[in-house]
Order: structure tokens, then sequence, then C-alpha cells
């Protein structure tokens, strides 16, 4: 009598089981019949908590009947669990945390079994594993109710990434790729079109927000600004649905991210249609994508040209016929099928109808009724069940195998295969691994998670005006990476049925010759595009570039600023005017000087050639030649040799030259001391003493450009400092300190020289070149001075012309001072070539007053 109490009160709790079968081990199931649950009788005169499920939800019922076809199939087939029979037990979640948590435990307690027998309501069935449910939040409560006792949970549909924690979720399997994926390639798709400006719509609870989280994290590494995000949910009141109908009207962004459930988008889709918010893109994940009650006229004037990701479609052999077969039961325990009857046919099976509704015979045909339970045209989360079904018979299967000594558990033993426990079942459910009749390899990794494989599809519609799921992409997270995502872009239609991918962004990209600007207060992908300064760029393969590139030294940047273009080079050349000018005076006076040097000696035996010590003068005149002549070098395109052989040559000609002129000077001064009585100076001071003097100075100038040249030599350079367009091509002196010395060692000689001859030019000579090689050095140092500043100032090629202009001019002054003269009197007052006229005193005349 107390077992029958017992029984009496379990049965009083027996929570409502659509489908039942009893077998030699049964499979345990939940899956949400109904869509919406209400609480009932809240008078405080029943369990507050108690709630009735109302609106029928189709697809699950298709999902119970493939599981029931995949248990048929299993029976029936001699190479999984011979001899062994599945049954079920599969209970209505109703999308209610809730009862679905009543449901779980229902099967772990054994509620609802035997219920025609006499057995103790306490007893425990053998459950080894429980498939389920659609959503992820009532998933999670399943997961964690039946994890702390090993019994495995396989859903179907539940994507949220949290669920992959197996420190949490230690007994989770699903045969749905994880959002972990989802989100990853929902922010690649997104990135593909070049979409950086997006709003965000995500359900609130944990498929959404988990989802979405992942999702902005991702697209923030990829650069995609989020303009907005809004959670929904089904039971928000009116007014919430309302303002996001607003929030995306006055947003910008064009393409709109839905993460959520389909129960949740249909409502805040009812609410577009009315305020008739058309013309965006729609991206969606695998909870509506495919979800057919959307994919209506109205709801395609809304979402037409939607593209997201979806389980590739199946294919489930016998599942139409066997869904077509299936017909309502009065058995107590198999009655899931007909409310679902009713609600098709609108007729009622109770004898207790209402007059007004005709009766079910229980005999009519479900050919030709169309809808989400008789439609497996596109079988995506069915096959799924299909497959859960399928990985808990192999696991059986795996453990009726094993024989003793083999075994996976203490001491090598295998499970009691007459006292199946669900740890057990769960060990072989890890190591599972078959192919499907399709070729479908299933498995799961460390996480319970199986590969991920997404079909890409996109709203159209066909010829006949029906609206499709067509695909038109893939993306298989099993490739590596760079192949894993394939976007066949011809076949896609977007939004307002336009060929052309439609843009969202909240700046349009910078054109080439421009570069970011961030602005302060706002998301990155709302900038502004300033030209790049001088000397950068940015070219049409780094668009929406946030530096502009610098062009290579050789190179400026055009006048749009998108590309390089070589600088040009800028040296004194022998073609241009300037070049020619300089090119012509130093022939010129390298032939002056010639002709000069060819009349002295023509009248090297007249007394003012012999006079003026001849062998110096044609040794001077010799070195004015190579003055002139080295300023060439200093024309043309530097190279290593004509920058080494312009600075050398320069400084030892000139003093060479002015060696010459010093020996000149101070052979006159000596001359003059030579003329008191008793002494005997002039033999110091022969032509030997000259020529040593002269070479000996110019040695000491030889030594030091050999210094100069083995230490550091000068050499060609670049110079792109000065011009920012131009490069001017010049030859760098190498050592500071050995150019230094060069000019040094012959500005020292030039003042030794002024000197000399400035304290003889008032010797008393009718024609004494003292005065004129003074003056000659006047001009000399005043040229030399004078090219200090002008040389450190002049730009570019001008340098080197003022170098050139100060090596002629001081040359010509020199020529001009000390050889004109003479070759005056030479030719015009030869009278005055005499040795008389030479030798005779300058008489002075003084003014006396009377």
């Amino acid at each position: 009598s107390n077992c029958l109490i017992l029984q009496q009160i379990c049965q009083m709790h027996m929570l409502y089981i659509p489908f039942i079968k009893d077998g030699d081990i049964t499979i345990g199931a939940i899956f949400s019949f109904h869509n919406k649950p209400v609480v009932v009788n809240q008078n405080y005169e029943v369990n507050p908590g108690q709630q009735k499920c109302i609106h029928l939800n189709p697809e699950e019922f298709q999902y119970a009947l493939t599981m029931m076809l995949a248990i048929q199939e299993i029976n029936n087939r001699s190479d999984i669990l011979p001899g062994v029979s599945l049954g079920y037990n599969i209970y209505n979640g109703c999308t209610s945390v809730t009862l679905a948590l009543r449901a779980a435990l229902a099967l772990m307690n054994g509620e609802g079994n035997d219920t025609h027998s006499n057995s103790s309501c306490t007893r425990l069935p053998t459950i080894p594993a429980i498939i389920g449910l659609s959503g992820s939040s009532q998933t999670i409560g399943l997961a964690r109710t039946a994890g702390p006792f090993n019994i495995p949970v396989i859903s179907q549909f539940s994507t949220c990434e949290c669920l992959s924690n197996r420190r949490e979720f230690p007994s989770f399997f699903r045969t749905i790729p994880s959002d972990y994926y989802q989100s990853r390639a929902l922010a690649k798709l997104v990135k593909h079109f070049g979409w950086t400006w997006v709003g965000a719509i995500r359900s609130d609870n944990d498929y959404g927000n988990n989802g979405m989280a992942t999702f902005v994290q991702v697209a923030q590494q990829e650069g995609i600004c989020i303009e907005y995000s809004e959670a929904i949910f089904i039971t928000d009141p009116r007014e919430k649905f309302l303002k996001v109908v607003n929030i995306i009207k006055k947003s910008t962004s064009k393409v709109i991210i839905a993460f959520t459930s389909y129960l949740d988008f249909d409502v805040l889709t009812k609410e577009l249609l009315i305020q008739n918010v058309t013309g965006l893109q729609w991206v969606g994940t695998e909870a509506w994508i495919t979800a057919r009650k959307l994919a209506s006229s109205a709801g395609y004037k809304i979402l037409g040209g939607a593209i997201g990701f979806a389980i590739p479609i199946a294919e489930i052999p016998g599942l139409k016929e066997f869904i077509l077969n299936a017909r309502p039961s009065d058995i107590t325990v198999n009655t899931g099928i007909n409310e679902l009857w009713e609600n098709v046919f609108n007729c009622s099976l109770s004898s207790q109808s209402d007059a007004n509704v005709k009766p079910c015979t229980g005999t009519e045909s479900l050919e030709g009724i169309n809808n989400e339970y008789t439609d497996v045209s596109e079988l995506r989360i069915s096959n799924n069940v299909y497959k859960a079904v399928y990985a808990v018979a192999h696991s059986l299967h795996d453990l009726m195998s094993c024989q003793n000594g083999q075994g996976p558990f203490n001491n090598r033993t295998c499970a009691n295969k007459a006292n199946i426990e669900p740890w057990q079942v769960l060990h072989y459910l890890k190591r599972v691994n078959f192919t499907t009749r399709s070729g479908e390899n299933v498995y799961f990794d460390e996480n319970g998670d199986p590969v991920a494989r997404y079909a890409i599809v996109n709203w159209q519609r066909n010829k006949e005006g029906n609206i499709t799921f067509k695909t038109v992409g893939l993306y298989d997270a099993s490739l590596p990476d760079g192949q894993q995502f394939v976007m066949n872009n011809n076949s896609a239609l977007w939004a307002g049925d336009q060929n052309q991918v439609p843009r969202s962004v909240c700046s349009e990209s910078c054109l080439p010759g421009t570069r970011k600007a961030i602005e302060k207060g706002k998301p990155v992908c709302c900038f502004m595009c300033i030209p790049c300064a001088e000397g950068e760029f940015s070219n049409t393969t780094v668009l929406d570039a946030v530096e502009c590139a610098k062009c290579p030294l050789e190179y400026r940047s055009n006048e749009h600023r998108n590309q390089c273009v070589l600088k040009s080079i800028e040296f004194l050349s022998f073609g241009e005017l300037m070049g020619k000018l300089l090119v012509a005076f130093s022939i010129f006076g390298a032939c002056l000087t010639i002709f000069i040097a060819h009349i002295f000696f023509r009248y090297r035996s007249t007394p003012i050639v012999r006079a003026n010590n001849s062998e110096l003068s044609f040794l001077l005149l010799f070195s004015l030649t190579l003055c002139f002549l080295c300023s060439l070098t200093f024309i043309g395109q530097p190279f290593d040799w004509s920058c080494m052989l312009r600075h050398t040559a320069f400084g030892i000609t000139f003093v060479l030259c002015i060696s010459c002129v010093l020996g000149k000077t101070i052979v006159v001064l000596m001359a003059f001391r030579a003329t008191l009585p008793g002494n005997n100076i002039m033999k110091w001071f022969g032509p030997k003493q000259q020529r040593l003097s002269v070479l000996a100075f110019t040695l000491v100038q030889v030594l030091i450009c050999v210094l100069w040249l083995t230490i550091s030599p000068p050499f060609p350079h670049k110079n792109t400092t000065y011009y920012k367009e131009t490069i001017i091509l010049e030859c760098d002196v190498g050592s500071p300190v050995g150019f230094y010395a060069v000019l040094g060692y012959i500005g020292f000689l030039s003042a030794m020289c002024f000197v000399l001859a400035f304290l003889a030019r008032n010797l008393p000579d009718n024609f004494n070149e003292a005065k004129f090689i003074t003056f000659s050095m006047l001009i000399f140092c005043a040229v030399w001075i004078t090219f200090i500043p002008a040389y450190i100032s002049s730009p570019g090629k001008f340098t080197v012309a003022v170098e050139i202009f100060a090596i002629l001019a001081s040359s010509f002054g020199l020529l001009f001072c000390i050889f004109i003269p003479k070759c005056y009197i030479i030719l015009l007052k030869p009278e005055k070539n005499t040795k008389k006229h030479l030798m005779s005193k300058k008489t002075r005349t003084y003014c006396c007053k009377k």
C-alpha cells in the first residue's frame, strides 16, 4: 500500500512526456515543443511556479521525429548494438529554464518510466545521455544540473561559447559549432566586404551576450567599429523594441549584425515592418538566417538580401516518409503529435471538444502540408539531432564491445553491461569517431565541440518568386589560416535586390596622397583625411593609411603625394651656360698664359725679362696655366677620382704659383740689400737656392695632400638636406682638417709673400717688380677672403661656381699684375726695355715754398 501511495504521488508530479519508448537502454531528450511558457492560476491556490506552454514550435517536433527515426534505424541494424534495443524519453522544455530543469531532474530520477507497471517509482532507470536543448540559456541550466552526475548532455542547437568551458561543463557535447568560431567568422565576413561601420542587435541571454562580446572583440581587432549595440528579448515590453527601432532609423550604418534567436528577432522584424524600415543589410547567425517563418513576403521586405552563417544542408534518408506516416496516438505515453495534428488540421482529437471545432479522424494526410514540421528540403538542425543520437549509440556500442583485460577502467576492466553508468558512457563519448551514411565525419574535440563548418547563405528570390536560402560561400575552421573562408561574390544579392555590395563606413576611405587623422572623442572608423607632408606619400595599395610613408632619400613626393619620383640631380655641368662660361674663362686664361709665356720666351734675352728672374717667371707661368686648367676638374659630375684630383691639384698648383711669387719677392728684396758695400748675401739666393725653395714650399703642400688622401680623402656625396626636391651632387671634403690645412698653407704663403712685397715696394728702381707683386697679392687675398662667406652661403652648384670663380679671379690677378706690365713694355714700349733704363734710379721731386 505504501508503494501504491508513492506511485500515485509520483504520477501526480509526473511531467508531460510527449514521446516515450521502452528499450534495454533509454536515451533521454528535451525539446521545446512550445516556444512560450506562461504562468497560470496566479491565485495562490496552486504552486505559483506552475507554467503552461503555448505556441507550438513545429521544428522541435521534427527534431523529435528525427531522433525517433535514428533510434529505429539503430535498432534495425546489426552492426551497431546488436541484441540491444534503444528506447527514448522525450520531454518538453518549452523554452523555459525552469521547465527544462524539471525535465532534466525527471530524466535523472526516472520519473515517467513504467507508468503501466507496478514497479516502484523510486527505481532509477539507466539514462546514458540526454539530447537537447535548442537554446543556450536552457542548455546551460541543463548542463550544470547533469554535470555533477557525469551524465552526458548533447545539444543540437546551443552555440554559446561559454559551454566549451570544460571545468564548468565537464559532460557537455554538441553537434553544432561553438559561437567561438561563428563570432570570428562573422567578423571576417564583415571585414571581407569592407563594412567598418555596423550596428549590432543581440538577444539578451547567454547566447546573444556571449556571442556578441566575442564578435565585438574580434571586430575591433579587424578595424570594425560598432555604432550601437542593443539587446532584445521576447518578453521585453513593446516600448523596448520601439526604442531599438528608433535607434536603427537614426543610425548612419547600413549594415546590422543580428546575433539573436529566431523568437527575439521575429518580434523586432514585425516592428520594423510596421514602421517600414527597409534597405538595410542584415547579417545573421545560424539561429535565424534559415528560419522559414521569417522568410515570408513581409519578412523579405525587411530582410531581403540578408547574409549569414548556417549549418550546412544534409539529407536524412527516410525522414520524409517517417514524418508523413506518423499518426496521432491515444496511448498515454506517446501523444506528442496529437496537439500538433490538431493545430495543423484545425480539428480536435478529444471527444469533449468544442462543438464549433470539427473532430479529427487521425487518418488525415500530411501530403501537401508544407510547414517547419514536414519540410525536409533543407535539413540542418535535424541532422545535428541525428548525429547526436548516433554519437550516443556508437559510444554505447564501444562500451558493449569492450573485452575484460583491454578495458579503459581500473585494472583494464570494462563497464558492467547490465548496469551501465553515465560516467562510463561519457568516457567513450569523448573518444567517439564515426562517419555518417552521408560521408560526414563526426567527432568531438577536447571541449566537446565538433569541427566548425558553416554555409554562407543569402536570402534571394528564385524565378518562381519563392524565397530561398542560397549558399554563396563556405567556412571551414579545420582548414589552415587563409583558406578557411571562401566567398563567391558574384552569386550574392544584397539589400534592396541590388547586385552591388552596399557600403557602410563612418568615413570614406582616404584617397592616395592623404592619411587618416582620428577625431578626438570619436571611434577610430570616424576620421578626417589630411594631405601627406612634403617628402611623404600614400598610394593605392595602402588605403586609410594612419601615417604617410617617407620617400627614400633620393626620391621626393609628387604633386598629388601618391607616389615618389626621383629627385632631380644638380651639379655644375659642362652643358649649362654657367659651366660653358667658366670653361671659356678657364681656357682663355690658360691660352693667355701660354701666349705670355711665348712672348717671354721670344724676348728672353731682353733686359726686362732677364732682370725679373726669367726662370721663376717661366715656372710661374707654367703654374698659372695649371691653375687655370685645374678649375676644369670642378665642372661635371663628381666621381671619386675627380673629387680627389680637384682639391689636391688646386692646392698643389696654387702653392707652386705662390712659391714662385714668393721666390721672386725674396730675390728682389735681397738684390737691393746686396748693393750695400761688403754685403755678399746674394750668394745664398742664387738660382739653385731659388729652385730649392720653390721645391721645398711645394713639397710641404704635397705632403699635406698625401696625408689627406690617405686618412680621409674627398668623395662624391649626395646632399639631400639643402633642397627637398633636388639632390646636390657634390664633393665632400672627407677630412675637414686636411681641407683646412691645404687652404691654410696657401693662405700662409700668400700672407708672407704680401708682407715681403710690401716691404720692397718703395725700393728705388725704375721698374720695381715688388709693387706689382704687392698689388697681385692684395687681389689674391681679397678674392680668397671674400670667397669664404660666399662659398658657405652659396647653394648647390653655385658653391662650385664660386670656388672656380675664386681660382680664376686670383689667377687672372697674378697674371695681369705681374706679367701684363712687362708685356706692355716689351711689345709697346721697347725703348724702355733697355739696361740703362732699368738700372736708373727714380728721381723724387720736392716742392718748396718760396
